[in-house]
């Protein structure tokens, strides 16, 4: 498998004076610049897709937290500022307290 590959795009011309301010202020060449602006609107689309996902009851939090490469507590935060409603029923609570309840009873 190949590490890097070609991609070629148009973009329009108000994108490409925007990157060549970049590559200025940068000093680096365009391909380094469209990768690192690439790499970072990833991250930071992967935690508002999988938070989305969450939120619709397609995935549960830690899924979501694994699949968008943040920790379990990064995405509870991030689900927090988004309002995005917990995904937790009182079954799960039931589910819970029992899981606890005979956790303390092995211990005793």
């Amino acid at each position: 498998m190949k590490k890097e590959q070609m991609v070629s795009i148009k973009l329009p011309s108000e994108l490409v004076r925007e990157l060549e301010l970049i590559e200025n202020v940068e000093q680096s060449d365009r391909s380094t610049t469209v990768r690192r602006l690439l790499s970072k609107a990833i991250r930071q689309w992967k935690p508002e897709h999988y938070a989305r996902l969450y939120g619709n009851g397609k995935v549960t939090l830690e899924r979501s937290a694994r699949d968008a490469g943040v920790s379990f507590w990064e995405m509870l935060d991030y689900a927090r500022a988004r309002k995005i409603s917990a995904q937790y029923d009182l079954e799960d609570l039931r589910q819970d307290l029992g899981t606890i309840s005979g956790n303390l009873q092995d211990q005793a």
